[in-house]
């Protein structure tokens, strides 16, 4: 019998689950992930924001993090998951990043990149200097004010 430490053992399949020092760097499973709840700033900590607000993009797609990574250089993997933090199921929340930091010698991929923060870094400071992006801030406002001047302030406090 096993101690209770060594639980997770006790079920088929648990080997599968483990960290295996025979995967390369090339294989996907030792790729980092990225969701886009990382580098929110509508996101708090607890949330599962990673930086700080300032650093952080608001409302950034699965899309845009995997264009600014593949203009980087990088080899980028989309997956379709949910980040569990995530309380919404809506498809803009869905997807996860895979980034291939190291090659299979454990050299860098590209030097600019040697961790994981410095890879979210390089999202927040990208991401609002994307052509998407820019042309959606200077559309929204007009949009936005029209639509809120025609609803009355006092509807939902009946």
């Amino acid at each position: 019998m096993q101690s209770p430490s060594g639980m997770a053992h006790g079920y088929p399949g648990a080997s599968i689950l483990q960290w295996s020092p025979d995967k390369k760097y090339s294989d996907r499973e030792r790729w980092i992930c990225v969701y886009p709840a990382y580098i929110n700033c509508k996101k708090t900590i607890a949330q599962g924001r990673k930086l700080n607000k300032e650093k952080c993009v608001e409302n950034p797609t699965h899309q845009e993090i995997r264009d600014v990574l593949v203009a980087a250089g990088l080899k980028v993997g989309v997956e379709n998951k949910l980040y569990s933090r995530e309380r919404s199921k809506e498809l803009l929340y869905r997807g996860r990043i895979r980034v291939q930091l190291k090659n299979d010698d454990g050299t860098l991929c590209n030097p600019s990149f040697p961790t994981r923060d410095s890879l979210m870094l390089h999202l927040g400071d990208m991401i609002p200097k994307l052509k998407s992006r820019q042309n959606k801030g200077s559309g929204d406002p007009q949009p936005q004010t029209t639509s809120s001047k025609g609803k009355g302030k006092g509807k939902g406090r009946r």
